[in-house]
């Protein structure tokens, strides 16, 4: 009886969440729309050549505002709405899982135009906008920092492209939760998984495609590598035994 309730009420708010995005998105337009509306009000009176070129070039700049416009917002809104959960494990037919789902959604809508923003200082305000922790000088060149409200980053840290730092993952019918800490100076290979609870010390480097599961601990300076991720040269530049 209780699954069949929370199976109906999941079913109507993902039905409401529906016209939800549409206004995210509709309110995100408005200041390109008006950048474009002012340039056409100009531009009408000119010869037809630049009249096209300007409406053209105004167009762009529009969709570009728009973009930034979107993924700004949605960062602000997902950093408001996150749950704050503790490290643990949910059941995955809950009232907290469905919080969590939606605080991600805000993250999803992001990703329409956030992987032309990173790497950038927009991106990092993004992901600090929604809650993560970031030091200085890092470099995020991947649009799947998921759970950003759960990941800590030091200085100078390097995630590559399209990197997945996972703060979360659903296994056995649960919402596992748990932070991700990245020390000063890591790297994260590009197309690299990084699964929740998972600690990767100072300097430490997790190699390009490798898989790290989730609540492995890398100590300082270690390189790790391979799916799963295991130890493939140490701190002194040695080759595990």
């Amino acid at each position: 009886m209780y699954l069949k309730s929370f199976e109906i009420v999941q079913n109507f708010l993902s039905f409401l969440l529906i016209p939800f995005l549409g206004i995210i998105v509709g309110i995100a337009s408005v200041p390109g729309v008006w950048i474009f509306l002012e340039a056409r009000t100009y531009l009408i009176e000119q010869e037809y050549w630049i009249e096209l070129l300007g409406t053209g070039i105004a167009l762009g700049l529009s969709c570009i505002v728009w973009g930034i416009t979107l993924v700004l917002m949605s960062g602000l809104l997902g950093g408001l709405f996150r749950p704050k959960l503790e490290p643990g494990r949910y059941p995955l037919r809950s009232f907290v899982t469905i919080q969590w789902a939606w605080s991600m959604v805000f993250h999803r809508v992001a990703i329409l135009f956030l992987p032309i923003l990173v790497p950038s200082f927009l991106g990092t305000i993004y992901y600090r906008l929604a809650g993560a922790k970031i030091g200085s000088g890092c470099q995020i060149n991947t649009p799947h920092l998921n759970d950003a409200g759960s990941v800590i980053l030091g200085d100078n840290v390097v995630i590559g492209g399209n990197a997945i730092i996972n703060a979360h993952l659903t296994e056995r019918g649960e919402l596992v939760m748990a932070p991700v800490k990245i020390g000063n100076g890591a790297l994260i290979g590009g197309n690299s998984t990084v699964q929740p609870g998972c600690t990767i010390g100072e300097g430490a480097v997790v190699a390009n495609r490798a898989v790290l599961p989730k609540w492995t601990d890398i100590p300082a300076g270690e390189i790790w590598g391979g799916v799963p991720a295991k130890c493939i040269r140490l701190a002194d530049g040695s080759k595990p035994e």
